[in-house]
């Protein structure tokens, strides 16, 4: 697996050899600090502790700093542990840049989503309204009655409501990478990803399993369909 810690820039679009239009979302990745290495002899397993974007000294507590200071590197915001193929070749202090990835990977994008503070059940879960006939009142996006008044007299765990929506962890899985610019320290992922512009995100090997297409395996074994009466014809088709 390959991984690196990101800022989301932005959401564009580019165009690819037969002009059609690719939406993708602009990620400013790493470069990223190794700032620890653990081993499956002390830790019980291998893996490294990525750190991103530098910050002020005085932005972090002491116990921050050592720990920054053990490894020598300079203090950083944010810090992620990733489980890597390579985790037994890197050192603490390497650096990981956005050439890790090559241009037609597979990665799953995890970000925060934005916010939008209290929602009625409408916006948050797309409930019905009310009818908007005669008698209504101002009550036509209000939620109405959930229980019955005997038996069981409550409302059941998980019910949709009113309540905070958005600022949660979501991940976007199977994006393909499109474009790499190491010079630049920017992923170019095809689709949308979670948060705002600014938002930090974390790109990993995606962990879906891709199977390569055999050849003929959009022909049909069936004697009732075009495709198994005449492959031939069926293949020159799809072309």
């Amino acid at each position: 697996m390959k991984a690196i810690i990101g800022k989301k820039v932005g959401m564009s679009q580019i165009f690819d050899e037969n002009g059609r239009v690719i939406p993708v979302t602009v990620i400013e990745a790493g470069p990223c600090a190794v700032v620890q290495k653990k081993t499956s002899e002390k830790e019980g397993y291998n893996a490294v502790q990525l750190g991103f974007e530098d910050v002020p000294e005085r932005k972090l507590t002491k116990g921050e700093m050592g720990h920054l200071n053990k490894a020598g590197v300079a203090p950083k915001k944010f810090l992620r542990e990733f489980d890597l193929d390579n985790a037994a070749e890197l050192n603490v202090g390497d650096i990981v840049k956005a050439d890790t990835f090559q241009v037609g990977d597979f990665v799953d994008v995890t970000g925060t989503s934005k916010g939008h503070g209290f929602q009625g059940v409408v916006k948050r879960h797309g409930t019905a309204i009310k009818r908007m006939t005669h008698g209504g009142g101002p009550v036509h996006r209000h939620q109405g009655a959930l229980a019955a008044g005997t038996y069981p007299g409550r409302i059941f765990k998980g019910r949709v409501g009113a309540g905070h929506m958005g600022s949660e962890q979501v991940t976007v899985q199977n994006l393909t990478v499109v474009k790499v610019d190491p010079e630049l320290n920017m992923l170019v992922v095809c689709g949308a990803i979670p948060g705002p512009k600014g938002g930090l995100v974390t790109i990993k090997s995606t962990v879906k399993t891709h199977k390569v297409k055999q050849a003929g395996a959009d022909i049909s074994k069936n004697p009732q369909k075009a495709s198994g009466r005449n492959p031939q014809k069926a293949s020159a088709r799809t072309k």
